[in-house]
């Protein structure tokens, strides 16, 4: 899958005129690339409010990350669950009205979750780092930033929210980002979790030097259809590899039944992410009960 990273129809200064130059396929060709279009500029307005090297004086202050890695690997359920506080998807909408970030996480670490995610996209998911610093405040276990990372700027930022794992999305980013961002997260204490979704991209990550924790989003990020089988199907094609490099894989999105989790668990999936099936149920807790009732 291929991304640009920014707009192709730049401005141009003509004699003191602004104009945009026109130039063929200047619209988004699917909701991928334009949440990364628009989150460039997001990130360039939060730069502007609060300067990267600010936010590493923050970090400083911090007390170390917890342990996302070592929570899944010693998970309170087997797989181990890392549930989701989302309030609304692209392509659905809100999921849930009465959406409380904290009431929903509390519930979730009730309910047996080994970690949390938390959506901090405010235009596509409405979420927010405050959601996130919110959640943190809250509980006690290993918090995932789910944000769409294409500067360290964002790393460091979720680090200073509460986040103690940051998502590396393999098809909007360079293999020298990805090695790059790594060694920050890692820097920093906290885990990164790389997400691929096709046999080219999980290839790519298992190159790369650092990488402990690998998840395969069962969406398809370009169109949002999503098939179980790209778990079962990419476990299976490089199974020996996975497991001499001793990477920890999750499964995301797609998961609703305790069959589903059965599926990607028996495949080789030590996690699983889940946020739609739970957070929309009225009581997540009992929701995680009956999903991993087979278990």
């Amino acid at each position: 899958m291929e991304i640009r990273r920014r707009h192709p129809n730049p401005s141009i200064e003509v004699e003191i005129v602004r104009y945009q130059a026109t130039v063929p396929d200047a619209e988004p060709r699917h909701i991928l690339e334009e949440i990364v279009w628009h989150k460039e500029k997001e990130v360039t307005r939060l730069r502007e409010r609060l300067p990267l090297l600010e936010l590493r004086k923050q970090v400083k202050d911090l007390s170390p990350p917890k342990d996302f890695l070592g929570a899944i690997i010693s998970g309170k359920t087997q797989p181990a669950l890392i549930a989701e506080v989302k309030k609304a998807s692209p392509t659905k909408g809100v999921i849930r009205e009465d959406f409380d970030p904290v009431a929903i996480a509390s519930a979730y670490v009730k309910g047996g979750a080994s970690c949390l995610s938390v959506l901090t996209d405010a235009k596509f998911f409405q979420g927010s780092f405050e959601n996130l610093s919110l959640v943190r405040q809250a509980v006690d276990i290993p918090l995932l930033c789910k944000e769409f990372i294409l500067y360290p700027y964002q790393i460091y930022l979720a680090r200073t929210n509460g986040a103690d794992a940051v998502l590396l999305i393999a098809a909007i980013l360079t293999d020298v980002d990805i090695q790059y961002f790594v060694k920050i997260v890692k820097g920093l204490g906290m885990t990164p979790l790389i997400e691929v979704h096709s046999l080219t991209e999980l290839d790519r990550v298992l190159a790369i030097e650092g990488v402990s924790l690998i998840g395969i989003n069962n969406r398809n990020l370009e169109t949002f259809e999503v098939d179980l089988n790209t778990t079962t199907q990419l476990l299976a094609s490089r199974r020996d590899k996975i497991e001499a490099l001793g990477i920890v894989m999750i499964s995301e999105s797609g998961l609703h039944t305790p069959d589903d989790l059965q599926k990607v668990y028996q495949a080789g999936a030590k996690g699983v992410l889940i946020g739609e099936s739970l957070v929309k149920q009225p009581d997540p807790a009992g929701a995680i009960a009956a999903l991993f009732s087979g278990f």
